[in-house]
């Protein structure tokens, strides 16, 4: 049995995410603030956290950040804001997704199941256990990346797309693929999760970025 951990100021919220999740047969625990929940989570292990952004004294971003001081527990965020940045600043910190209020508890359960549930990526790493092209430098075994030899910081879900991404260069990759392929599931919710990624590996990667191709109505391609 999962053990979740749910972390929302609002008791209401906190109440129909724990109806549905142990309908669906996980073990939930809660905290009211996010200094409650670091502190659970060091002393406990959780298979995945739900984490709230607006949150008094500790916000959710800040409980993201002290909590992978210790643990690399995979973290969805939820917030009553949308916005681009919002969303680039919880990816940045490592979350493995991002739900908007108010949301379908229905769809939440799906995305934890699919967090829950994904396997590695498969990186093929059998045949390419290094790949290098000018000064960009991946180390699959590894999971080390430079840039003109400069080591590049990555969130997770950053290496585990541009390996698959790498390991599947010259291919023309549809969104629906990628997603599958890389988030362990079909698609379900808003697809600007990709884009969002997208954008921050181009960020990482700087001036190679120019192999990370846009097809147009299609999705994306690694030329190398």
């Amino acid at each position: 049995m999962s053990r979740l951990l749910v972390v929302d100021d609002e008791e209401k919220i906190r109440v129909v995410i724990r109806k549905y999740a142990e309908f669906e047969g996980y073990e939930i625990e809660e905290a009211s603030n996010g200094i409650d929940a670091v502190e659970k989570s060091k002393k406990k292990d959780y298979d995945l956290i739900i984490l709230d952004i607006m949150m008094p004294e500790l916000d959710g971003f800040s409980t993201c950040r002290k909590i992978r001081e210790n643990k690399d527990t995979p973290i969805i965020m939820l917030s009553a804001r949308g916005e681009e940045y919002d969303k680039i600043h919880g990816f940045e910190l490592g979350i493995d997704d991002y739900v908007v209020k108010p949301f379908s508890p229905r769809e939440l359960m799906m995305r934890v199941k699919a967090v829950l549930a994904r396997g590695k990526v498969t990186k093929r790493e059998s045949e390419h256990e290094v790949y290098d092209i000018e000064g960009l430098h991946i180390d699959f075994t590894g999971r080390i990346v430079t840039v003109d030899g400069e080591n590049v910081s990555m969130t997770p879900k950053e290496y585990d797309l541009l390996f698959y991404l790498v390991s599947n260069r010259g291919i023309a990759l549809t969104r629906e693929r990628i997603i599958s392929d890389v988030w362990g599931y079909d698609y379900y919710g808003d697809d600007r999760t990709l884009d969002t990624h997208i954008k921050l590996l181009r960020s990482s990667i700087g001036k190679y970025r120019k192999y990370l191709v846009t097809l147009r109505g299609v999705g994306y391609r690694f030329e190398g």
